[in-house]
């Protein structure tokens, strides 16, 4: 578990990086994510690790958290109006000293935890392990949209493979989110890690297959990129329908990006 939560704590440092070289006009820029800013991308984790603290902490005082988060959302409210009004009184240099001892505080608690251990959350409840792994793979979706509104290039680290896992975990879950059939063939998934080493997932004997650089998989599961704008090369059958609509968090369909639209274009140095 210590080791997860390790992997959180360096995935919430390095993105906590990245924001203390944003000069305040970065913090207004809208990125290709619903038009959210760099600002927008801190306020939704920092909400959401106050209520993951919360759910590890105090399971009913989550669930009346939850219950009141249900009814503003249904009446329209949007996640990042909410935040916004949470938040607004900070600068992006305020919100990031706000967030920063919230996530280290989340993390703590999640590394002193039995890995198998439930916590509640927005639908059914995950092993300690997991909600580490789903909150890391949250930070470095949302970090993404960070580095590409700055058109910088983020290398790929060792922690992908927790994203790789969930996205590969919820192969179903993709079909199933959209009311499709679940495929009876499930693709294995061959990938390139950042240090060269390589990740399998599935029976080797599949006829389908998902093959590829580990990054481009995770842009492409958490919605940041278009299978176009990857390197990804994959089968025809049930490996492209999932590729199409691969998505790895919870919610309701989502659809990536159209083809090059967040094929960003690099800032030079």
């Amino acid at each position: 578990m210590k080791d997860t939560a390790d992997d959180l704590r360096a995935e919430y440092g390095a993105l906590a990086d990245l924001c203390r070289t944003l000069a305040p006009a970065q913090w207004r820029l809208a990125s290709h994510f619903h038009g959210w800013t760099p600002w927008d991308e801190i306020a939704h984790l920092c909400y959401f690790d106050e209520t993951a603290t919360l759910s590890a902490t105090d399971a009913e005082a989550f669930a009346r958290d939850t219950a009141a988060l249900t009814e503003v959302l249904a009446a329209g409210r949007e996640i990042s109006a909410i935040a916004r009004d949470k938040y607004g009184h900070l600068d992006g240099a305020a919100l990031l000293a706000h967030w920063e001892p919230i996530a280290k505080r989340l993390t703590d608690l999640l590394a002193g935890l039995d890995p198998k251990a439930r916590l509640p959350w927005y639908g059914p409840s995950m092993s300690a392990r997991s909600f580490a792994s789903a909150r890391l793979m949250e930070t470095w979706a949302h970090g993404q949209d960070v580095w590409d509104v700055v058109g910088r290039e983020r290398a790929g680290t060792a922690r992908l493979r927790h994203i790789a896992h969930i996205g590969v975990t919820t192969f179903g879950w993709s079909f199933v989110n959209r009311k499709q059939p679940v495929p009876a063939v499930v693709p294995i998934v061959e990938l390139d890690a950042p240090d060269g080493e390589a990740w399998r997932w599935g029976d080797a004997d599949s006829p389908e297959f998902v093959r590829g650089s580990a990054l481009d998989f995770c842009l492409l599961v958490t919605q940041r990129r278009n299978l176009a704008d990857t390197g990804l090369r994959c089968s025809d059958g049930s490996a492209r329908a999932w590729l199409s609509i691969a998505q790895c968090f919870a919610g309701p369909p989502a659809d990536a990006p159209a083809p090059g639209v967040r094929k960003v274009v690099r800032a030079t140095a």
